[in-house]
Parts: C-alpha cells; structure tokens; sequence
C-alpha cells in the first residue's frame, strides 16, 4: 500500500526591516539556504502582518503586483518586483475550504513587502504561483488559529503556508545603533512565547488576556502576531516543530522563526 506524503512544512519567519531583501546578511542568506533546503511546494499561501482589513479576503488576480509599501528606504528597495504567476483556481479553493465564511476574491492588492521581501530570498526565481490571505483585525486571535486549521488541508496537497510577521514588533522601541542589545521585555517575551509552542500550550497564546505583563509591549498591536497563530493552527500530528533562526534586532523586532514538519 503506498504512503501518504508528510504534508508540506509550514513557516512562521520574522521579517524585521524591508531592508533584509536588498542588504546581505545572516538573515537573508538563512532565508536562502532554507528555500534550498525545503521541499519545492506547488504553490505559496502567505498571510502577512502588512494585509489587514475589516473582513476576510484572498487575493485572486493571475498575476499579482509588488506592492512597495513602506517610506523613506533607499530607492533600490522602491524598484524591486517580484514577478511570480498568481493561482485564481487556488483562491476558490481556499474559498470552499472557508465555507460558509464570506471571502472576497480580490483583484486589486497583491504582494506586499511582508511576502516578496521574504520570497525575493527563498525562491529568487518568483516561478511558484503565491496569492495572500488577509488578516481580519475585527476577529479576535481564535478566529486566527481556526483559520490555520482550515488552511491545513492546502499541506497535504504541497502548499506551502507562510505566516509573515513578527513575535515581538515595537517599532517606538527600536534602536538604531549596530548591535544594539535586546530590550529584556523582548527577549523575556520572545523566550516565553517559544516555550509555549515547545509545550504545545497554544492556548496560552490565544489568551492575552493573560500574557505576562511584558506582553504590552511586545505586542502593542496585533498584526504581526496573528500570522503565527494561523500557522500553529495548521500543526499536524506529524509535524516536528523547530526554530531555524532565533534572535531579537534594533532591540524590539523578534526575528525568530518557526517550523511545522
């Protein structure tokens, strides 16, 4: 009797700077040694801190723009694209698999700096189809890691899942001197938040009403939290979970990264 294949690893990476796809370093040349290393997956969903709206949406166009939006970065930054097919059939998918959850089918937004700046590395060739889901900030956190349960399905037809964002993102925090150290908040949430998914406690992480007080700031919004939780809401039983990159930058942006299978 044949094997079922393990389903696709999924990724939670902390992006930090827009800066990381055009500087060289340990970050980026770690992002691509992983796209080396993972199996190639048939397409690409990414739920990223940087598409928030007030309702569910999944972009659906056949070819999606690169979106640049940030300000006051170098103007090499401004001309990056990252060419890639998008896959309108994979956005009906995920529509039925949502079902009866409302999902608009957009056409107008594309990739934004939380996909391409990490993609540009994993897969420079941009030949893997990529479409995004949007993160709804009227749902609370469960609503986030029920999604990651649904979206869990797209694994085991070798979809990656890639939650872009950050653990701990204080951008009023942020020092700007070379090897400036972690503020202890950070790295005492950072470290907390790791020992959760090591433990499997996930509810801990659903439940900020109960976070420890660091918590406030670390997370003084929401958005680049909430991709780590559709990414842990799509574990499997199968799944090993690691941390390939671990580290803090600028003092208050956690660059840790997590892997599912």
């Amino acid at each position: 009797m044949p094997t079922q294949p393990l389903p696709h690893p999924a990724l939670f990476l902390g992006h930090g700077t827009p800066m990381h796809a055009i500087a060289p370093g340990p970050v980026a040349m770690h992002w691509r040694e992983m796209g080396k290393s993972l199996p190639r997956p048939s397409a690409i969903v990414v739920i990223s801190a940087h598409w928030t709206l007030s309702h569910c949406a999944v972009t659906a166009m056949s070819q999606p723009r690169t979106i640049h939006d940030f300000g006051g970065f170098p103007r090499a930054l401004y001309q990056i694209q990252y060419p890639c097919p998008g896959q309108p059939d994979l956005a009906r998918r995920i529509a039925d698999l949502l079902h009866p959850l409302p999902l608009e089918q957009d056409m107008s937004w594309g990739l934004d700096h939380g996909a391409w700046a990490v993609l540009k590395h994993l897969y420079p060739a941009a030949d893997i189809p990529v479409i995004e889901v949007a993160l709804d900030l009227t749902q609370p956190p469960i609503f986030h890691y029920e999604l990651g349960q649904r979206l869990a399905h797209l694994r085991s037809e070798q979809i990656l899942l890639l939650g872009s964002g950050n653990i701990v993102h204080h951008l009023g925090a942020v020092r700007w001197e070379a090897d400036a150290p972690a503020h202890p908040w950070a790295q005492f949430f950072d470290n907390w938040v790791v020992e959760k998914i090591r433990a499997e406690d996930h509810g801990a992480l659903l439940n900020w009403e109960n976070w420890p007080e660091a918590a406030h700031l670390a997370v003084p919004t929401p958005e680049h939290f909430l991709p780590l939780l559709v990414i842990l809401g799509s574990k499997t039983p199968a799944d090993d979970v690691s941390f390939p990159w671990r580290g803090i930058e600028m003092s208050a942006i956690s660059m840790t990264s997590v892997q599912l299978g």
